[in-house]
């Protein structure tokens, strides 16, 4: 039978249920299974940031995936620090990589990736991927 979310699980959440303000703060909750390998994917097509060099913004699809081991990112906290980068100048491949070490960070997956697929400006589009295995 399998694991409800608990009155605890919610302990340390502070994003969620509260007014929408962006924040690059990721946070996260128990994994109820940890003894299981199971996959988590996690994706938008509203990400945006800016040219560091021009300040136009940039749009990207992110897919994130990942196998937890004792926590799962919470959505919410997920939305709120993806907008974030909404006003900040930086380049495709460095954001990417910023995205996939602050999930590792808080969450210690036993796996995780980051895709971005950025829309195509000056005839190039740009596809990042960045991976951690532990």
């Amino acid at each position: 039978m399998g694991k409800a979310t608990k009155k605890n699980d919610l302990a340390g959440l502070t994003l969620l249920g509260s007014k929408t303000k962006t924040v690059r703060k990721l946070e996260a909750f128990p994994n109820h299974n940890p003894d299981r390998n199971y996959m988590i994917t996690l994706q938008t097509e509203e990400f945006t940031c800016l040219c560091p060099v021009t300040g136009q913004p940039d749009f990207a699809k992110i897919k994130i995936q990942y196998i937890p081991d004792k926590k799962i990112v919470e959505s919410k906290s997920l939305k709120l620090y993806l907008w974030s980068f909404r006003s900040e100048g930086v380049f495709h491949e460095h954001v990417t990589n910023i995205i996939l070490d602050d999930l590792v960070c808080v969450l210690k997956p036993r796996y995780c990736k980051v895709s971005a697929e950025f829309s195509i400006r000056g005839g190039i589009g740009i596809i990042v991927d960045a991976e951690y295995k532990k």
